[in-house]
């Protein structure tokens, strides 16, 4: 689109610059905003029509523009009540009506169905609503999804959602006058001796003994456990999942499966020669071979599920307990069974064909008669793919009470991601609820001057309107489940998210805001109901006014010592950091303690190719040596180093011991109410999980433990910084406080 000057006289008809930006301010996108350095970017003409035209909005002529905005302004009005109603326990509940003016005189009824199954019928009088455009509610509603309708002269009015959520996020009472600690691990990377190459429930199992009795923690933080394709390179992201709402079952332990001891032909594959020796060569792999895996536990998986059949036929207690699951999942898990079973139907016939978008086009539509059909004929397919995420919903049960029964306060730390893959069952079965036409990325920053393009839809805020916000609230309910705390990725997508038009770059997009007091009240009723503490990884550009809102709901916020320096570049010592947040050294995207001090990410990038200026390599070399020296500064006037440690960063080659003791108790020491350490940085790894801006270039997601679950137990080395950081956390007040 051409620029306008505002009259459009070159463009008769056509929408002019400020009818434009009237559009955008409509639709929630900023036509400005402010980058990291301070500087203003405004959002063009051609960038705010582009993504109006991503959210179907007509820019064919000024007339056809105008009523667009006018049909938005006036949603409110086609319906006496909005589609969802937030309410917040403990204050005067009251709801805003619009009726036409000629319905004054009349009474109504007011019917709220409870989500209990109870009915509460008021009477009101219009007269009353028309001279305030307000209707009082009784105070006395319990928390929850109710549906409400509004009575006139017998004609219900459309159902309005009813959500009446707490004004803040579960936090235990013990929380208020202590402080915890957990060990955050990458699942997928635990080794043991048992394992069949990747990290599985029953590792889990040992790994909380370990932790529970060595360490002290309350809490053991899990990477996403999202369904993924687990293809190498470009599908192994936890953080780019197939689908939010269901798991990968690479993490199921085959062996503890009840089917399994139960089939002799199970037993006997397993006992074969050629399939122990999978197994032992995928246990032994440096890096998990996802592919591998994945294939090996499916393959055991459709025999454990044959014999399950015979259960199923004859309708024992066991079925009769996966019919109930996948009565309570209904047909959120419906969809997920068919698309993976047409992806596995369709691949299989047509081995070039990798996901949804390139299936006939008959099956692209979760609803078409050939998706139905496809689903009746293939039922057996689909109900395998239910009977998986059963199983893995049972393990995952049995992980979190075992850490209950070991102590631990807190239990499992889950973690949800931002992103959802545009190939993966998501897009396929909830489409409406994302925006065709944009990306979801980053502006430039000092990480990245050209910004980020992470390549996925931005949500479709007016569907989860229209919706009541019930996907929504499934997506927190589901990653709640089976812990006690859960981390959201980028929190910053409640507030706005950074678009990018399609045919635009990274550098040319801007925010779009989205209805944060909504999404913030949802996840705060989904964390009281599953008693779920809520952290908020706010890195990166995020507005006083945003961390405020985020403090208010209860949100931990979540802060990195690598980013809390001050304005002046120096590192905050730990008084300086809030009460109400988590405490980290790092995340899987940035350097480990080791490799920060060795510069081993820089190395990693350089190797890559990420890294191919020899000056921009020369600085950002210059600029670690700066930042080590800083911080051993702060460590020594803190008195946290031995008087004999050197005070030049140059002399302390690798992390050493006294170093890494004094780095984990400056973490320890902040008054934040949680902290977290890597087992990269409790066992002194270099190597970070995540190369951001690589794919086959770095072994992203693969990195295994830098030991066995078993030798937890038995090496000195660990055992020396075990007891290192349960000192620390005896010593600050983080031992485990058991509820």
């Amino acid at each position: 689109m051409e620029q306008s000057d505002g009259t459009a006289q070159d463009r008769p008809g056509l929408p002019d610059r400020l009818q434009i930006e009237e559009a955008a301010r409509a639709w929630g996108i900023e036509t400005d905003y402010w980058d990291i350095w301070g500087k203003q970017h405004h959002a063009s003409p051609e960038l705010q029509a582009a993504i109006l035209r991503s959210l179907c909005v007509d820019l064919s002529s000024r007339a056809s523009l105008a009523e667009a905005i006018e049909r938005r302004q006036q949603r409110q009005l086609r319906s006496p009540l909005a589609p969802a109603i937030f309410l917040t326990a403990g204050t005067p509940h009251e709801v805003a009506v619009s009726l036409p003016v000629d319905r004054g005189g009349s009474s109504a009824t007011l019917r709220i169905q409870l989500e209990d199954g109870r009915q509460v019928d008021q009477q009101v009088a219009l007269g009353e609503i028309l001279a305030g455009k307000r209707l009082r509610l009784p105070d006395d509603l319990p928390l929850g999804y109710h549906e409400m309708t509004l009575e006139i002269a017998g004609e219900p009015s459309r159902p309005s959602r009813l959500i009446v959520c707490p004004s803040r996020a579960f936090e235990p009472e013990w929380l208020e006058s202590h402080r915890a600690a957990g060990l955050s691990i990458s699942l997928y990377g635990l080794r043991s001796k048992r394992n069949w190459g990747c990290g599985d429930t029953t590792d889990l199992k040992a790994l909380t003994d370990w932790v529970a009795e060595r360490t002290g923690t309350s809490f053991i933080a899990l990477n996403p456990l999202h369904a993924i394709a687990n293809r190498q390179p470009y599908n192994t992201s936890p953080y780019l999942p197939n689908s939010i709402f269901y798991r990968n079952p690479i993490y199921l332990d085959i062996e503890a499966i009840p089917d399994f001891a139960r089939s002799p032909r199970t037993v006997a594959l397993f006992q074969s020669a050629a399939v122990q020796k999978e197994i032992a060569t995928l246990r032994d792999a440096e890096l998990v071979e996802y592919e591998r895996v994945y294939v090996l536990k499916q393959r055991f998986l459709k025999l454990l599920f044959q014999a399950f059949l015979d259960e199923w036929r004859d309708n024992t207690p066991r079925a009769a307990e996966l019919r109930e699951y996948i009565e309570r999942e209904g047909d959120l898990l419906h969809r997920f069974a068919v698309h993976s079973a047409l992806d596995r139907a369709i691949h299989k016939e047509c081995p070039e064909i990798w996901n949804w978008t390139a299936w006939p086009e008959q099956y692209q539509d979760p609803e078409s008669d050939a998706t139905r059909e496809f689903a009746r004929k293939h039922w057996h397919s689909v109900l395998f793919f239910k009977y998986v995420q059963w199983q893995l919903d049972l393990q995952f049960a049995a992980a979190q009470q075992h850490t209950i029964e070991r102590g631990l306060s807190v239990g499992l730390y889950h973690d949800l991601a931002l992103a959802t893959d545009r190939y993966g069952s998501d897009l396929w079965a909830h489409r409406e609820f994302y925006v065709s036409g944009c990306r979801v990325g980053a502006p430039p920053d000092g990480f990245s001057p050209k910004g980020q393009d992470w390549g996925f839809p931005p949500p479709n805020s007016d569907r989860h309107v229209d919706d009541g916000y019930g996907r929504f609230a499934e997506s927190i309910r589901k990653n709640c489940q089976h812990g006690g705390a859960l981390r959201i990725d980028h929190v910053m997508r409640f507030f706005r998210l950074y678009w990018i038009p399609d045919g635009m770059e990274a550098t040319e997009g801007t925010y779009v805001r989205d209805r944060f007091e909504a999404l913030l009240s949802i996840l705060a009723l989904e964390s009281v109901r599953n008693r779920v503490i809520v952290i908020g990884e706010d890195l990166g550009t995020v507005p006083d006014e945003a961390r405020e809102v985020l403090h208010r709901f209860g949100i931990l916020s979540y802060r990195l010592l690598y980013f809390e320096q001050d304005n002046n570049g120096r590192f905050r010592p730990p008084q300086e950091y809030p009460r109400d947040a988590l405490v980290s050294a790092t995340t899987h995207d940035l350097p480990t303690l080791a490799g920060f001090w060795t510069g081993r990410d820089i190395e990693a990038r350089r190797e890559a190719g990420l890294l191919k200026d020899e000056a921009a390599y020369q600085s950002m070399r210059a600029d670690r040596a700066r930042e080590k020296q800083k911080l051993l500064d702060l460590l020594n006037d803190l008195k946290m180093l031995p008087d004999w440690f050197p005070r030049d960063q140059t002399q302390v080659p690798e992390l050493a011991g006294e170093l890494h003791n004094a780095i984990v108790g400056f973490l320890t020491s902040t008054p934040s109410k949680l902290m977290v350490l890597n087992q990269e940085d409790l066992l002194k790894q270099a190597e970070q999980q995540n190369l951001p801006g690589s794919t086959a270039e770095y072994p992203n997601w693969r990195r295994k433990m830098k030991c066995t679950v078993e030798e937890l137990w038995t090496s000195e080395e660990i055992r020396d910084f075990a007891l290192m950081f349960r000192t620390w956390l005896d010593k600050t007040g983080r031992l485990n406080q058991t509820t």
